[in-house]
């Protein structure tokens, strides 16, 4: 009897379906829009940067400080609620960080002074959206797959250009026409919204269904789930990793990461722009491209790395995003132009396509630490990010311009891809 025919068989015989999705990848979909409800409010600040100089007259440094609290707290969450997802579930730890990231965005509305505003965009936010961080990517894609994780982890990693490409250009012109409280109230929305599809769809690990992950061979092991204090369990990785050298280097070059996208691009690219005499949703509308671009490369990178040295890739990355940086000061009008799309197209092809081949480094040089190891490294880039929207706000409003901000980010992406390709292939002990 043939396997067509045994299979109709047992079908008849009340035996169940075989499986044709397996839940791994429904998982994976509700991550990415858990991720892209994230990016949402990750990417508004930008563009109401200039609505709330407007109204309030606060200087582009008070508002930065704002973002570099988000910034900071959405890097140091990192390692502690990868640590958490271990612990107690994805599940409920995602529901929390976008109840978080809701309540930040609506409370926001009433604010009136610096400090509301870094209480709701800087605490709650980063708290929020630090919990769904790219480490959320790099745990769903741990838990639920041994084949395609890089390709997960890319595609994951594209949510949250998603997330600037779905609503920036909308919260830029809610913003315009309605003011910057409407716009801040979509993004309050989009996140309550996803709650729903989390509690039905998402669950912790393949064995809570019976099932192995997805390209999991029949002897699959599944990993010692985490026991005990999770911010012990963060610190305590943190000390492990931290007598590596490589981890230090993972740590410098996405520090430097952090600091040319979402620091300094990601945060005043729309105000340089608006200085050239550019409108605001003009720069907001390029801005979403990057995005558009950003979801290309970034899955292209992810199946890149299950391919290619991710040592080389990174190197690769750093060195053209520091030539698009050197160039840009260049480039910027009051009007859109050629040039300035091609920067936008090849800088969006580079903007987070760095995360799958450090997700792949962390995982192959730290073993069953990697998410948290990750999770530290994402930290540094947060830092690095915070700084840079900290200095590029201070440049501005002391040379008058950010010139000196684009040229020093360029001179720092050398010194990533210099210290990438210099990563060694050394394994660090397994987790204790």
């Amino acid at each position: 009897m043939d396997e067509a025919t045994l299979d109709a068989v047992n079908i008849g015989r009340g035996a169940p379906r075989p499986r044709r999705v397996h839940p791994g990848w429904i998982v994976a979909a509700v991550a990415f829009l858990a991720l892209v409800a994230a990016a949402g409010f990750r990417a508004a600040p930008s563009a109401l940067m200039l609505p709330l100089e407007e109204e309030f007259g606060w200087s582009r440094s008070v508002i930065s400080s704002a973002v570099t609290v988000n910034l900071l707290l959405y890097g140091l969450m990192a390692p502690f609620a990868a640590a958490l997802m271990s612990r107690f579930g994805i599940r409920i730890v995602t529901t929390i960080a976008l109840l978080l990231v809701a309540a930040g965005a609506g409370i926001s509305v009433f604010a009136t002074s610096p400090w509301v505003l870094v209480l709701t965009w800087g605490v709650l936010i980063g708290l929020g959206t630090g919990s769904m961080a790219l480490v959320f990517a790099a745990t769903v894609a741990d838990a639920w797959f041994v084949r395609h994780r890089g390709l997960v982890v890319g595609t994951l990693t594209a949510g949250g250009a998603t997330g600037q490409l779905v609503f920036l250009p909308l919260v830029a012109a809610i913003a315009e026409d309605q003011g910057w409280r409407a716009a801040t109230l979509i993004v309050c929305g989009a996140s309550l919204a996803v709650i729903p599809l989390v509690l039905m769809f998402v669950r912790n690990r393949p064995s809570d269904l019976g099932l192995l992950p997805v390209g999991a061979p029949a002897d699959w092991v599944e990993p010692p789930r985490a026991r005990g204090n999770a911010a012990l369990l963060a610190l305590r990785t943190l000390g492990r990793a931290s007598r590596s050298r490589t981890f230090w280097a993972l740590v410098a070059g996405f520090a430097i990461c952090g600091a040319t996208t979402n620091g300094l691009v990601g945060t005043h690219f729309i105000p340089s722009a608006h200085d050239h005499g550019m409108a605001q949703t003009t720069a907001a509308g390029l801005l979403a491209v990057v995005g558009i671009f950003d979801v290309i490369g970034t899955i292209v990178s992810g199946w890149l790395t299950d391919r290619f040295n991710p040592r080389l890739l990174l190197g690769v990355y750093y060195a053209g995003r520091g030539l698009g940086l050197a160039v840009l000061p260049f480039l910027l009008s009051d009007t859109v132009r050629p040039p300035i799309i091609v920067f936008v197209i090849i800088y969006g092809l580079d903007w987070v396509a760095t995360v799958p081949p450090t997700v792949a480094l962390c995982r192959e040089l730290f073993g069953p630490d990697g998410p948290i190891v990750f999770g530290w490294v994402f930290a540094a880039h947060q830092f690095g990010a915070a700084f840079a929207a900290t200095m590029a706000g201070v440049i501005r409003d002391t040379t008058g311009d950010y010139s000196v901000a684009w040229f020093g980010a360029a001179g720092l992406c050398v010194v990533a891809a210099v210290v990438s390709l210099s990563i060694r292939r050394v394994r660090t002990p397994e987790r204790m």
